[in-house]
């Protein structure tokens, strides 16, 4: 082995030194068809492998001979070369595993309106307590709420005349603790009112109240109207598993409604947490699809996410329980918020509307006409001008510039319900009419049998086993590339026109699952960057494509696994799914190059998955991206043959990126949140002619730096 080659080596071993239920999840399952070393640090195997790969000349280590090296030719040259849709990489995001409420949404305090226990009162009011006890302090829901849409109010009455020293009342632990933070302020706004002056103390305390981190005493005038108190608390102490709490020493009765505390400083001061919204950012996505999945349907109708509840003022809106994920949401994030934090991140909004269909009932055709208004009016909402009717109402929220919403999705795998094409055509020529730009999705699969409905993109989902999702790299090899997309059905003269037309599949959810996705594994990131690969070199059948679900709360029992980001009340990690969608973030608007795996002497050319993209970085520099994922447990020998470029490759610049572990079952955690991440070195062999060694179970994303010359991308065109 000569020393450049070992150089090579080095760079793999990059340690050595330093959502719905599972009925709903198995209807997409139908598309689909021991570590010998463990215990050892992780830069001990690394060691041990390499110093075995040296002692053996790396072949006979590799399980692979002379004979058996795979190639991998790039043609780089701009005959072949085809931009890659400028939106072509996005997130979806799904009200599910409290990714919302208790999560990327900031507010603090859980059953903020005391809704949360229906409108039959009494109610249940979790996970509100009492501080003290039955003797001294009685609570109770009633309807006498001053908002009109969430009727329900707590009725606190102080029985004790010698109350204790700190008082009686009620607290609330928030989703799990809430994280307070010494120095940082939150806001406090609530709604009380009491028929004598009355003082009241509210506090953040340790989850025992024995802890006090910051108090405000409020006084509340006698009077039979509500109040607004708006209260800013600093910290003056740190604390993990917070509680709010609201006492009082005086005998008499309060009531209180909309108790909300949030930290003041929220991403752009939109109510978003910090951390999350950063880990978004650096997927760079290019859109956000919301807010289902399955929150969007319902397993009823009557649980099903209705856009015009979640908007206006935060105190007025009713909240509902999202059945599918079996939990309550303020709806504090609501269509507003979601259109919000599409234009926070620069990504385009995918609105996903309900089409009168859940789990468990359905809108028949006939009778659909309201839930088309109501859509209709969601689009005005977010596009109309400030002197339409929907529209004024956003620009009373702050947001008189129209929101650009250009793509909705007609329901959520949906296409084998009843109804469903019944209504789908009534939104689909309802919003054609009214709104000829927006793109209308489809939730019937196209990719191998024509639609016979008219859609300019359908839904493609995937949930599967790694070796399975793996072998759907060429899925759209075979997808029609030319054709009318839009079909009007009346233009019957054009049907065979429209059913040989093709239409571009937008991949909204794709993921390993089940056991081989554990809670997060590098085989289940290994098979979704190869099927990935594939949706790239076919990025002119696949219009777009995310990951799902996106977000977990660590902290809930039932959880979806695996998710691409884990967060609980102050921490949060990706998984090595998120780290690989990462390396994918500059193929949006890149430039694909085709792409050829052969191999002689039976080399292990099915066990890899490859593509190649040039993209610049925001210093206008050129690369030429190579990635490869080797899926097999033996290192793979592989030559990169590059032909067809038209600049010289500055070395100094290449880099290698390799997402890989000691075990393919690895996963990130919070004791151990950068077990499996990228690591970035230097390609000391970079060239048009690379012989390399790609490490056991890897993801490798080789950058070959194009020095400045003539050259240009797709993009640039």
């Amino acid at each position: 082995m000569s020393n450049s080659y070992l150089v090579v080596q080095l760079q793999f071993f990059p340690n050595l030194f330093n959502r719905r239920t599972d009925r709903s999840r198995l209807r997409k399952s139908k598309r689909m068809g021991s570590n010998s070393m463990e215990g050892l640090p992780r830069t001990a195997v690394h060691f041990l492998l390499l110093i075995f790969c040296i002692a053996s000349k790396c072949l006979a280590a590799s399980g692979l001979n002379s004979t058996q090296m795979v190639t991998l030719k790039v043609d780089a040259s701009p005959k072949l070369a085809r931009k890659i849709p400028d939106i072509f990489l996005g997130v979806f995001f799904e009200e599910m595993g409290n990714g919302g409420a208790g999560g990327i949404w900031a507010e603090l305090v859980s059953n903020r309106g005391f809704e949360a226990g229906g409108p039959n009162t009494p109610s249940n009011i979790d996970p509100w307590l009492i501080v003290g006890d039955d003797s001294s302090i009685f609570v109770e829901t009633d309807r006498s709420s001053c908002f009109s849409r969430n009727i329900v109010a707590l009725r606190m009455e102080v029985l004790c005349n010698d109350c204790p020293a700190g008082g009686v009342g009620i607290y609330n632990p928030g989703f799990w603790g809430m994280n307070i933070e010494d120095g940082k302020a939150y806001n406090l706004v609530m709604y009380v009112k009491s028929p004598k002056n009355t003082c009241l103390t509210v506090s953040l305390t340790s989850s025992d109240g024995l802890q006090n981190l910051a108090s405000v005493n409020i006084i509340v005038a006698g009077k039979s109207k509500w109040i607004k108190v708006e209260k800013k608390l600093v910290a003056k102490g740190t604390n993990r598993t917070s509680r709010l709490q609201i006492t009082s020493k005086k005998k008499g009765v309060v009531w209180f409604d909309q108790v909300s505390l949030m930290p003041a400083d929220t991403y752009k001061g939109h109510g978003f947490r910090n951390g999350l919204v950063s880990m978004l950012l650096d997927l760079k996505p290019r859109f956000l699809r919301f807010p289902g999945g399955c929150f969007v349907e319902g397993g009823w109708l009557r649980n099903a996410f209705r856009w015009r509840q979640s908007i206006g003022p935060w105190e007025e809106r009713p909240g509902h329980f999202g059945d599918c994920w079996q939990y309550w949401t303020d709806d504090g994030l609501g269509y507003f918020e979601f259109l919000q934090l599409s234009e926070d991140i620069g990504a385009a909004p995918i609105w996903v509307f309900n089409t009168g269909i859940s789990y468990n009932d359905e809108v028949n055709t006939a009778i659909i006409a309201p839930f088309v208004k109501e859509i209709l009016d969601s689009l005005e909402f977010a596009r109309g001008s400030v002197n339409s009717t929907w529209g004024s109402v956003r620009a009373k929220m702050g947001h008189p510039k129209p929101f650009p919403v250009k793509y909705v999705a007609i329901g959520n795998e949906d296409c084998e319900r009843k109804f469903y094409k019944g209504n789908y055509l009534k939104f689909y020529n309802a919003i054609r009419e009214a709104y000829p730009d927006i793109q209308l999705i489809s939730n019937c699969d196209g990719s191998s049998v024509p639609l016979d409905h008219p859609a300019d993109i359908y839904d493609f989902h995937v949930y599967a086993d790694a070796k399975t999702l793996f072998s759907m790299k060429n899925t759209f090899d075979k997808s029609p590339r030319s054709g009318p997309k839009n079909f009007q059905t009346s233009h019957l003269d054009k049907l065979a026109d429209y059913i040989l037309g093709c239409k571009q599949a937008f991949v909204s959810e794709y993921a390993v699952w089940k056991t081989d996705a554990g809670r997060g594994t590098l085989l289940a990131s290994l098979a979704e960057a190869a099927f990935l690969t594939g949706l790239e070199k076919n990025s002119d059948a696949v219009e777009m494509a995310c990951h799902a679900p996106l977000f977990v709360n660590d902290d809930i029992e039932k959880k979806w696994n695996p998710d691409v980001i884990v967060f609980n009340t102050w921490q949060h990690y990706g998984t090595p799914s998120y780290w690989m969608q990462k390396i994918f973030r500059e193929s949006s608007g890149a430039t694909v190059h085709p792409t050829t795996i052969s191999s002689g002497g039976g080399g292990s050319a099915n066990s890899l998955a490859a593509s190649a993209i040039t993209w610049k970085d925001s210093e206008n520099n050129s690369f030429l991206r190579v990635k490869i994922v080797n899926f097999e447990s033996d290192a793979a020998r592989v030559t990169i043959s590059t032909t067809g470029l038209e600049s010289s490759i500055d070395v100094l610049r290449s880099t290698a990126t390799v997402l890989t572990s000691t075990n393919v079952m690895d996963e990130n955690s919070f004791s151990n949140p950068n077990k499996v991440v990228p690591v970035k070195s230097q390609l000391f062999e970079a060239g048009a002619q690379m012989q390399v060694t790609l490490a056991p179970h890897s993801f490798t994303s080789f950058d070959l730096a194009l020095a400045p010359s003539k050259f240009a991308t797709l993009a640039d065109v």
